[in-house]
């Protein structure tokens, strides 16, 4: 990189399997749904919040056997995306345990959290204040944290929420 250019902040998407972390990072950066399978490893792409914000997002595999690596992806990470199935509450409690596991790491004391609430536009998708209750976010009262709504498949609340994201990283 040449000198007065700056790496976008990087951004760590984070969530059980299934959740719909692929799916959503696919339909920020092409607009379309894509056929996914399990993520193992990895995906990474860069996105233009606006004109003068971009941001790197790392979409950690999150199926049992990755839970354990997801601490070798935390390093310079300026802001943590936890992505929830709001529609299938029998997992709240163990993605309550995946997020407090990662939030006990050092390196990502005083980065900020957007928890994102896949599949709101199921009918049977969990509240806002349901999906922080059975998260344990009154357990952060350290941390700056919001939690957003969204549907990666119907492409709704996206763009919102790493505005969101951004203006997070920017009041660190």
């Amino acid at each position: 990189m040449g000198q007065g250019q700056t790496k976008s902040p990087q951004v760590i998407l984070m969530g059980l399997d299934n959740s719909g972390k692929t799916t959503f990072l696919a339909r920020l950066l092409t607009g379309q749904v894509m056929d996914t399978s399990p993520t193992i490893g990895f995906n990474v792409g860069s996105f233009n919040v606006d004109k003068r914000t971009s941001l790197t997002i790392w979409d950690i595999g999150g199926q049992k056997n990755m839970i354990p690596n997801w601490r070798y992806y935390l390093d310079d990470s300026k802001a943590l995306v936890f992505m929830v199935d709001s529609s299938d509450p029998s997992r709240m409690r163990e993605a309550q345990k995946a997020l407090r596991k990662v939030l006990s790491d050092e390196r990502l004391r005083g980065v900020p959290l957007m928890v994102l609430a896949n599949k709101a536009d199921q009918p049977n998708a969990m509240t806002i204040q349901e999906i922080s209750k059975q998260l344990g976010m009154s357990n952060y009262p350290h941390l700056q944290w919001q939690i957003q709504a969204c549907s990666a498949l119907q492409g709704v609340g996206l763009r919102q929420a790493f505005l969101s994201v951004a203006k997070l990283i920017k009041k660190r």
